[in-house]
């Protein structure tokens, strides 16, 4: 397959790695050249073009059998996400309308689920989220699903990424900055980067145009459970405890919900390479390795 990786970064470059190493034809697009070293070293083709600027497009051929949008916003505000992800959409699916894919997969988020009673949440649950960011993810994947089934999209909404270099709440953690909100029973959803990747690969294989899949490990984790394991395995203290945040005002919000990946499993067949945080945190070189015979 020619396969085109919209934001090879974080997570394209190792897709388009295993995807080079499996047979196919990758190219990675990014904004500017930066990368392009890391991206030819990986075997992938570096390309550049701004899905924001529609110009930069009209200069690449757009015949590609599988496209991977999972371009990041660098801003992260509302705006940045409108113009990244609505809008950066919306040129993609012009841009691919000449020659549509067999195949394209966007990574959303599980923050569109805007729960708040640590309800297990799956594909078919609401997704009224608070935040405004979340909101213009759902707008985004509503712009997919109504080109479909003309259009061969497939949605999979990936939960907090961590991983080699990445980990909020681990970073937060040996900073000794995130104090435990409350009683620290708010859920929190997690996937490890590799297991993003495995995912990628089993919906360009076995996604179904249409579709939405949670992409998320087994095993949701309260920020105490998730406190107290770092806590154990590193020595350090429990941090603080502050009363539950005011949400109203907050321009992100919060959200209390379990995430449930059986139909990622059921349907995309992708068996997890770190079912949980436990696993996939001392594989990721956060815990010392002489703590690791604790678990």
């Amino acid at each position: 397959m020619r396969v085109l990786i919209v934001g090879c970064g974080y997570v394209g470059l190792p897709l388009g790695t295993q995807l080079t190493r499996q047979g196919h034809e990758v190219c990675g697009l990014n904004r500017n050249a930066a990368a392009h070293a890391h991206v030819a070293a990986a075997g992938i083709k570096p390309l550049v073009a701004d899905i924001t600027k529609p110009e930069t497009l009209a200069q690449l051929t757009a015949a590609y059998d599988w496209v991977v949008n999972c371009v990041s916003s660098t801003h992260g505000g509302v705006e940045g996400y409108r113009t990244v992800y609505l809008q950066g959409t919306r040129n993609l699916l012009e841009w691919l309308s000449s020659a549509l894919p067999q195949k394209f997969v966007y990574t959303s988020s599980t923050s569109v689920y805007g729960q708040t009673d640590g309800s297990w949440v799956e594909e078919t649950s609401s997704t009224e989220p608070t935040s405004e960011t979340a909101k213009v993810l759902v707008r985004t994947e509503r712009l997919l699903l109504e080109a479909a089934p003309s259009f061969p999209a497939v949605i999979l909404r990936v939960a907090g990424i961590y991983g080699p270099d990445r980990g909020y709440w681990i970073k937060q953690f040996l900073k000794n900055e995130p104090p435990i909100e409350g009683r620290g029973h708010r859920n929190l959803n997690m996937i490890h980067r590799d297991d993003v990747v495995g995912a990628i690969v089993a919906a360009l294989g076995r996604g179904r145009p249409g579709e939405i899949y949670n992409a998320v490990d087994d095993e949701p984790v309260t920020q105490l459970r998730l406190f107290q394991w770092l806590s154990d395995r590193l020595g350090k203290p429990l941090p603080p405890s502050v009363p539950d945040p005011d949400l109203s005002g907050r321009k992100r919000g919060l959200s209390n919900k379990r995430v449930s990946n059986r139909k990622m499993k059921l349907k995309l067949g992708y068996h997890l390479k770190y079912p949980t945080f436990r696993e996939g945190l001392l594989a990721s070189g956060f815990i010392p390795p002489e703590t690791k015979s604790s678990q």
